[in-house]
């Protein structure tokens, strides 16, 4: 297998946490209330739990590993600059329409109050991914040295980790307009703040170090053995401390820092299994590769179908929340999730046999988007 075809257990990852987000997002919205008092609910919750750090995680890691060798490239601020910003644009403009209350410039402006504008504004995962990867952007473009660059990314996390418990006992709002004051912490109703989301980003981008550092001596097998080792450690010990040792201690620290090493731990041992399953095949593809590599459209599509009404008068969140039992919800959860693979396959085929057509019809839906927004 080549280098090349190695990396693809980042894909992977990446490919299976969307998935899983589906269930999350289907069993969460529509899930009978009582069943989620079930005794396996609470495993379920923590394999749920794995899908956030999982996809900000891989995300930080396969940008940073486009941007290693192409530093001087993004300073010239030709094609490349423009295509990883527009990217990051993307990200920020499928974050914020998941937000509009209504698909209506005129209901928005006249029902517009603090607390749909505070909804607008809450910090969802697109957003802590989009900031963090503008930040590694700009910090490309700042730093030549690729090793300075990994220790800045190094800083980073281990700044966000010991600094968001800290950040959370702060209302920015009394000191920045809501719009900035909800992306610090989820004092005003953000889920993913980058306090301490961000620590997932930062961590995805130091740890592409190392896999740079293997592929470049061709020890990918030992890298991941690496990683199976340590993620295996971080979790147990995470584990151990935050159940046994001192459960009523990091209790009270909000966010505490294990909670990041466990769930870093857990990503570092599937990323590390990954690898060699994709080892044992040969010409390795999957479905999976494909909602990975079109993770944007599949994470902004498959709410738009769960929360919008888009072809009955009333949509799928709206017929059916609170309503369903688990069978039910695995076969709504299993019907999303194979027309989002039917949809990222048939658009991944388009960007790669006709990337032009594929752009243009982008700028036209985003175009004739707005145009029905301003004018409803």
């Amino acid at each position: 297998m080549s280098s090349k075809n190695r990396a693809l257990f980042i894909d992977l990852l990446k490919g299976l946490a969307l998935v899983v987000m589906i269930e999350v997002h289907v069993f969460n919205a529509l899930l009978i209330p009582e069943i989620k008092n079930y005794w396996w609910f609470r495993y379920l919750n923590f394999v749920n739990g794995l899908v956030a750090p999982a996809f900000t995680f891989t995300s930080g890691m396969v940008f940073i590993l486009t941007l290693t060798k192409s530093g001087d490239e993004l300073r010239k601020f030709g094609k490349t600059f423009w295509r990883r910003l527009s990217r990051i644009g993307l990200i920020f403009l499928a974050a914020y329409t998941l937000h509009i209350p209504f698909f209506s410039f005129k209901k928005v402006f006249i029902n517009t109050n603090f607390q749909t504008l505070n909804s607008f504004f809450h910090v969802d995962v697109l957003q802590a991914i989009g900031s963090g990867l503008l930040v590694l952007l700009i910090a490309r473009l700042l730093i030549k040295n690729n090793n300075t660059l990994f220790n800045f990314c190094a800083f980073m996390t281990l700044f966000i980790v010991f600094f968001s418990p800290f950040a959370w006992k702060i209302d920015f709002l009394k000191f920045l307009p809501i719009g900035i004051a909800n992306y610090f912490n989820r004092m005003h109703g953000s889920q993913f703040p980058i306090f301490p989301w961000w620590n997932f980003i930062f961590a995805g981008a130091f740890t592409s170090k190392f896999y740079l550092m293997a592929k470049e001596k061709k020890q990918e097998d030992f890298f991941a053995k690496q990683l199976i080792i340590i993620g295996t450690a971080f979790f147990l010990i995470s584990v151990l401390l935050i159940n046994v040792l001192f459960p009523e201690n990091l209790a009270s620290i909000i966010p505490h820092p294990f909670f990041f090493l466990e769930r870093l731990g857990v990503i570092y041992l599937l990323l590390g299994i990954g690898y060699f399953y994709i080892e044992r095949k040969e010409n390795y593809n999957s479905i999976l590769l494909d909602v990975s590599r079109e993770s944007l459209l599949v994470y902004w599509l498959h709410l738009q179908f769960l929360y919008r009404d888009l072809f009955t008068t009333k949509g799928i969140y709206n017929r059916f929340s609170g309503k369903l039992n688990v069978l039910e919800a695995t076969i709504v959860t299993i019907l999303l999730i194979v027309v989002m693979m039917i949809i990222a396959k048939f658009w991944g085929n388009l960007k790669t046999k006709n990337p032009l057509l594929a752009r243009r019809i982008t700028i036209a839906i985003i175009s004739v988007g707005f145009l029905i927004f301003i004018t409803r």
